[in-house]
């Protein structure tokens, strides 16, 4: 972990100023960010499991097939991501040595 002092950005709009932190962002190539979200839904689904009873009785199982599909689409987007992610990193090591 780096430590830096580096000092918020000034900026002067009209009779407002605003500072604006130099802060890296936390999540870059978003695997991370992905993955939670197919947690989630994955949760979700099992969580509805037991009742899949009631929903069937309201006219609501598509809230199963709903978290499904999350689930299968968060899975693609973490591969897609991965892949991006080391495409970035094969791009920059060639751009630099």
């Amino acid at each position: 972990m780096e430590f830096r002092d580096d000092q918020p950005t000034r900026h002067e709009i009209g009779s407002r100023t605003y500072l604006i932190a130099p802060v890296e962002p936390l999540d870059v190539d978003g695997v991370r960010t992905v993955q939670v979200g197919t947690a989630l839904f994955l949760v979700a689904f099992v969580g509805l499991l037991p009742f899949y009873g009631r929903l069937e009785e309201d006219g609501r199982t598509w809230l199963l097939w709903m978290c499904l599909t999350g689930v299968g689409l968060g899975l693609l987007g973490t591969e897609y991501c991965k892949r991006r992610r080391r495409a970035r990193a094969e791009r920059d090591r060639d751009a630099h040595g």
